[in-house]
């Protein structure tokens, strides 16, 4: 449900949560050999995105902000290509279960700190919580602009729901 009335943090976190259900919706009803399916010139598949977006949220929220001993951030070209390969054992249900845990922590992990509240960043010196969110909003809607297109040459399905 999208908080249109909302305060800023509400309506963050209401936009970041559609996004990522539009994605988990391209991916859904797909059989494992459609998912990763090349459908277009470069590596992209579906799965692909949904395994690269897990990565992404793991890597924004959990390794920022309330990293464990095992926890590095990924800051390398090689890390983000590899993000999106897939191995054996990657099925829908799979990808799909793994990601929504990782929003569950993200979701955990973000309601811990105010909008304001700064950590280093490897590249970028420091971010806020408020930066984070508004990036993951991006890059999430982007993934799922891509996922969209590539659904709709997988199998003609069209739409964010």
């Amino acid at each position: 449900m999208m908080a249109s009335t909302g305060d800023e943090r509400a309506v963050l976190e209401a936009f970041l949560d559609f996004h990522r259900a539009v994605l988990l919706r391209k991916l859904s009803g797909l059989s494992d050999a459609d998912a990763a399916r090349r459908v277009v010139p470069s590596a992209t598949t579906l799965a692909g995105l949904v395994k690269h977006l897990t990565l992404v949220e793991r890597n924004w929220f959990r390794c920022l902000f309330a990293p464990g001993p095992e926890d590095v951030y990924l800051t390398s070209e090689e890390d983000a290509a590899a993000s999106f390969a897939l191995a054996e054992g990657d099925t829908v249900e799979r990808l799909s279960a793994a990601y929504e845990a990782e929003c569950a922590r993200s979701r955990e992990v973000a309601g811990r700190f105010e909008l304001d509240h700064v950590v280093p960043h490897p590249q970028l010196g420091e971010v806020s919580l408020r930066w984070v969110l508004v990036h993951l909003i991006e890059e999430t809607a982007r993934h799922a602009g891509h996922a969209d297109i590539l659904r709709e040459l997988t199998d003609g399905s069209t739409g964010a729901i």
